[in-house]
């Protein structure tokens, strides 16, 4: 049986502006996939650290240790 871990998502309103076509988008794939709008951008959002010129460019800023922590990718990172 695997167990249920918690999400500690930290979740905070964001103040950003997406097109109408956009928020339909969202809210019929999270009706598809049974989960909330937010939970589908979060998800979706998250596939941007399989970019690797994006985690290479990341690697490359001068505060870049505390955004890799802040991302979580120390992993991906080396």
């Amino acid at each position: 049986m695997k167990f249920l871990e918690p999400k500690n998502k930290n979740a905070k309103p964001v103040d950003w502006e997406i097109s109408e076509q956009t928020r339909e988008i969202v809210k019929q794939y999270a009706e598809y996939a049974e989960r909330t709008e937010s939970e589908t951008v979060d998800e979706f959002l998250l596939n941007i650290l399989g970019d690797k010129k994006f985690i290479e460019w990341i690697s490359t800023k001068r505060s870049n240790k505390r955004i890799v922590r802040k991302m979580g990718i120390e992993d991906k990172v080396g």
